[in-house]
């Protein structure tokens, strides 16, 4: 079985470039480091470094199971502060929080606000996570609640909608389609597409609409980050079908956004684990993120003409 220092010596030597930094960060000798790693790859079976002019590099396999141990690293990272606050007999006025990119601006930080300034001895921790790791946040990692788009499915998780926004199309102002108030499937017929992984949701829901449609994609760039869409978007080099939240976080301009038509629904929901119960703390925060985004679906849909 994998050990925690071995991991952790590659967490040391990942985030900080060398053996000799990994070390100090650590309190152990270099040596005791190089035989951590030398006997995790040994464990593993497979290279995970290179040597390059003298330097030690992570190889593609390498990095591709680093990712992971990432995250197992991140759990433990997590039980181990709670295991730290059960001891102190610190109160459940902290939160971890698994928040989808997009929606720390949208409605999450105007949640946080107003719940630090309910409770003046209230704290969170914000991670960032996409909603295509739901494994991993479920399986390694501790967290009282967590925030993206539904549906999703586990059994260990609870989910409760708490409001629906509609894909939009994301384009720069001086398109030939930014005059209308709306866009329909025919007309991205003959548009030069930016758009998402095959596993993202928007871009499967776009691709079924175009199968039943009997239409194609002219699809120009593929970016695994709808962030990075609107931004392409931005520049006029495409048009892309985005989330609105996503949209407006990216920071994309000059971008206009339009409805778009057959709708692609987005429902986002709070997800709690099962295995622990919710604390006062966890719902009212719960609370005040419903009805932040509410207000900015509200908002996002008025300035849309819907």
């Amino acid at each position: 079985m994998l050990g925690y220092r071995s991991l952790a010596a590659l967490r040391a030597f990942v985030e900080t470039g060398s053996v000799a930094q990994a070390a100090a960060r650590l309190g152990r000798t270099a040596p005791q480091v190089g035989r951590l790693l030398a006997a995790l790859e040994a464990e593993l079976g497979f290279a995970l470094f290179t040597r390059h002019n003298r330097r030690l590099l992570l190889t593609a396999e390498g990095a591709r199971f680093y990712a992971q141990a990432e995250r197992v690293l991140a759990g433990h990272d997590g039980l181990d502060r709670l295991g730290r606050e059960i001891r102190q007999g610190q109160r459940d006025d902290h939160l971890r929080l698994l928040i989808a990119p997009q929606v720390t601006n949208a409605f999450i930080g105007e949640a946080l606000a107003a719940m630090a300034a309910r409770v003046p001895g209230f704290t969170a921790t914000v991670e960032s996570r996409i909603r295509l790791d739901i494994e991993s946040w479920v399986g390694q990692e501790h967290f009282d609640l967590a925030v993206t788009v539904l549906p999703l499915t586990h059994p260990a998780l609870e989910a409760e909608e708490f409001c629906a926004v509609e894909a939009v199309a994301a384009l720069h102002p001086a398109h030939p389609l930014a005059a209308r108030d709306s866009l329909g499937l025919a007309d991205l017929a003959e548009q030069p597409l930016v758009v998402t992984h095959p596993r993202s949701l928007i871009r499967q829901r776009l691709e079924a609409l175009c199968r039943d449609a009997g239409q194609g994609l002219r699809i120009r760039f593929e970016t695994s980050s709808g962030a990075v869409a609107c931004q392409l978007a931005s520049r006029g080099m495409a048009l892309a079908v985005a989330d609105p939240f996503v949209a407006q976080s990216s920071g994309a301009a000059p971008l206009v956004l339009r409805r778009f038509s057959p709708a692609i629904p987005l429902p986002y929901g709070l997800l709690y684990p099962r295995w622990q119960p919710r604390s006062a703390t966890v719902e009212a925060f719960s609370t005040l993120v419903a009805a932040a985004g509410r207000r900015q679906a509200a908002a996002l849909a008025a300035a849309l003409g819907g």
